[in-house]
């Protein structure tokens, strides 16, 4: 059934929690390749592009909870793509030379699934859905 026939059709959380599922398979399809979840490629990729990283930086830029950043790194970690070094206080957050090898990939898997979705939705209809939901998630605080 889709969803704009369900029941519940009208229901924001019902729709947004539909639409995230079926965004979820098509973005854990594309990042596979790669045998990571797409949080993971995503904390991955940051930490590549700003070696050092704190992770409060990562849960504020991925929208995670501290917690659940903590344990995406410390899957990373046991993967052998990323490290934690302690400075005093500090915790900063390194790709592994491992880790700076899949860049190519994750940014293979990254287009891959922005085509996935932009062919099924279009280009422009495509950017405008992300950028409306991320004003919408805005006001949602």
């Amino acid at each position: 059934m889709k969803t704009s026939d369900s029941k519940y059709c009208k229901c924001l959380y019902f729709t947004a929690n539909s639409l995230a599922r079926k965004i979820d398979k098509l973005a854990q399809e594309s990042w596979s390749k790669v045998g990571l979840s797409p949080s993971h490629a995503y904390l991955l990729m940051m930490v590549l592009e700003e070696p050092g990283i704190q992770p409060g930086f990562l849960a504020d830029h991925l929208q995670l909870q501290p917690s659940t950043v903590t344990r995406l790194i410390e899957k990373l970690e046991e993967k052998k793509l990323l490290v934690r070094t302690t400075e005093g206080k500090m915790t900063n957050v390194y790709p592994t030379p491992k880790g700076k090898e899949l860049l190519p990939k994750l940014k293979e898997c990254l287009n891959e699934f922005y085509t996935r979705y932009s062919a099924i939705l279009g280009k422009e209809e495509s950017t405008k859905l992300v950028q409306t939901m991320g004003k919408v998630a805005d006001k949602l605080v």
